[in-house]
């Protein structure tokens, strides 16, 4: 029997859902259709939330391995005390950047600097396939060395300090946290992954995933990974910071608390991640929310279940 989506997302959902079978879906490996279609949407998400009072926020830059400069966004309460602070990554199936997505990301941000108190660093990332791997994950460890080594200035606990990301950016995260962690710093307080995009060999239909619930498909998926990994995708030759489920040891890592739905085609990979993290002696927090689909709380923000997994975040963000 195939799952169904929780009932309280169904009229929710519904318009998006609608306008979506009106669209001819893009190609395995259009990236072009799929960010022409990705900006009206992080907008629309961004205008959902409406205005967050109490957040502040100032525009730095670092410089990346490779010497580009990187824009760099740090979220701030206008009164709150010192505390951690938290590398946040943004989605967007490796393909899109902030030109699509900072819209919705730059609610989202306020949302979760308002509600913990702690402050919250994003940074532009490249993507590809203009930028392959390991470019991405490179980028994401530049800013998270560069937010380390800003506490003083920025005025929070550098032994409080967290990576966290959604889909994708929660994908990066996880290899973000792998290379601080084999490359002996920054020390890290814990991850939190979003639904995270972990797993390049994900391409096979799951007969109990109803394809049209699919805010992320099959096909979105292949496009994302082989855009960041090109003819390597699925094969031998991936490096875990790219795809950190095929990390073989995972000790040593940060307390982690990772959530997906059970109607997101991630929700095997994270399973599975959760458990090996466990099993690894890493203190793991996982939840699983029955009839949700990708993305399920941006998408209907008001749904009791999206109230809940944003709670669960809250409270795990203001913790570190």
């Amino acid at each position: 029997m195939a799952l169904s989506l929780d009932p309280e997302l169904l009229p929710l959902l519904e318009p998006l859902m609608a306008a979506a079978a009106e669209l001819e879906p893009p190609a395995i490996g259009d990236v072009t259709t799929r960010r022409q279609r990705a900006l009206p949407f992080f907008q629309a998400l961004g205008k959902m939330r409406g205005s967050i009072d109490g957040v502040e926020m100032s525009r730095h830059c670092v410089t990346a391995a490779d010497g580009t400069e990187l824009d760099l966004a740090w979220y701030f309460p206008t009164s709150a005390p010192a505390g951690g602070a938290v590398l946040y990554l943004h989605g967007g199936g490796m393909i899109y950047s902030l030109a699509e997505t900072r819209p919705g990301y730059d609610a989202v941000m306020r949302t979760y600097v308002a509600a913990t108190g702690t402050p919250m660093l994003m940074v532009d990332y490249r993507v590809a396939p203009e930028h392959p791997d390991p470019t991405p994950v490179e980028d994401c460890y530049a800013a998270l060395c560069w937010l380390a080594e800003n506490a003083a200035t920025l005025g929070f606990d550098p032994a409080r300090l967290a990576v966290a990301g959604d889909s994708a950016g929660g994908g990066l995260a996880a290899g973000v946290s792998l290379l601080a962690r084999d490359r002996g710093s920054p020390a890290l307080a814990a991850q939190l992954l979003i639904y995270p995009m972990l797993d390049d060999r994900n391409t096979v239909a799951d007969p109990q995933l109803p394809p049209e619930l699919l805010t992320w498909s099959y096909d979105d998926n292949i496009t994302g990974w082989h855009a960041l990994l090109g003819d390597r995708a699925g094969g031998d030759d991936v490096s875990i910071y790219a795809a950190p489920i095929r990390a073989l040891d995972l000790a040593g890592l940060p307390p982690t608390y990772i959530d997906v739905g059970d109607l997101d085609i991630f929700r095997d990979e994270d399973i599975a991640y959760a458990a090996r993290l466990s099993a690894a002696g890493v203190p793991t927090e996982l939840h699983v929310h029955p009839g949700c689909p990708h993305a399920f709380e941006a998408l209907a923000p008001t749904a009791g279940v999206s109230a809940r997994a944003v709670a669960d975040r809250v409270r795990r963000l203001q913790s570190i």
